[in-house]
C-alpha cells in the first residue's frame, strides 16, 4: 500500500454484518470516496461463514480494484485469494505469516498501544503497523495510543502506519501530518448513512 501526503482510506467491516445488504452498502461508500483497503473483520470464526461473506465481499472490492485482507485467519484468506491478512496479535506471528502467504501478500500487524510492538512487527516484515485506539472510547480499559507515538513514527520509521479505533473529525484532524492510513469502521456503519458519515471525516483531513 502506497504513503501518498494525504492518509488513505482503510475500511474496516462491522463484527456482524447481514450478506443480503451488506454488500451493497459497502460498493455505496466504496464508490463514494477513494478507499485504498478493505478488512473483513468479523467476530465469527466459523469457516463457512467467513467464506462466505469473503466471496460476497471480493466481487465488491476487486470490481473496483480495491484490496481486501481478512483479520486473522491466514490459511482461509490464502484459500480464498483474498489479497492478505491482518494480525491482531501484533507481532507475534508476522513472520510465519509472510512465510506462508509469500512476497507479494498484504501482512498488517495490530499493535494496540505499543510502539515496541510496532518496531517488532514492522522488522519483521509488515507491511502496515496499525495502532489505536486514538483516544479512550467507552469500550475497552481506557488505554489509547499517544499522539507523541505517531510523531516519531512519521519521523523515524519508513513501514505505514494506520490510525484506528476512536476516530472522530477532531482526531483525523490531528493525527492528519502523522498517519499513513485512516483505519475507519464502527464510526461509519453505526450511522445512518455511513457515506455521508465518512465524507465529514475526510473533510476533517483537510
Amino acid at each position: 500500500m502506497d504513503t501518498p501526503e494525504q492518509p488513505q482510506l482503510y475500511l474496516i467491516t462491522p463484527s456482524e454484518i447481514e450478506l443480503s445488504t451488506f454488500p451493497d452498502l459497502l460498493a455505496a461508500v466504496l464508490d463514494a470516496q477513494p478507499i485504498a483497503c478493505v478488512r473483513l473483520s468479523l467476530a465469527t470464526r466459523d469457516e463457512d461463514r467467513l467464506s462466505r461473506a469473503a466471496d460476497a465481499l471480493r466481487e465488491v472490492t476487486h470490481a473496483r480494484d480495491i484490496a481486501l485482507v481478512l483479520s486473522d485467519h491466514t490459511l482461509l484468506a490464502d484459500r480464498l485469494g483474498l489479497d492478505g491478512v491482518h494480525l491482531s496479535d501484533a507481532a507475534r506471528s508476522v513472520r510465519d505469516t509472510r512465510k506462508t502467504l509469500g512476497e507479494d501478500a498484504i501482512v498488517g500487524s495490530f499493535c494496540a498501544t505499543s510502539r515496541h510492538d510496532g518496531m517488532s512487527a514492522g522488522e519483521a516484515g509488515a507491511d502496515y503497523v496499525a495502532f489505536g485506539p486514538v483516544q479512550a472510547g467507552v469500550l475497552g480499559d481506557g488505554s489509547f495510543v499517544d499522539l507523541e507515538v505517531f510523531q516519531w513514527w512519521s519521523e523515524t520509521i519508513e513501514v505505514p502506519v494506520v490510525a484506528e479505533g476512536a476516530l472522530d473529525e477532531t482526531m483525523v484532524r490531528t493525527l492528519t501530518p502523522y498517519t499513513d492510513f485512516f483505519g475507519i469502521g464502527e464510526e461509519i456503519w453505526n450511522t445512518d448513512d455511513p457515506a455521508q458519515s465518512l465524507a465529514r471525516l475526510v473533510a476533517a483531513m483537510g
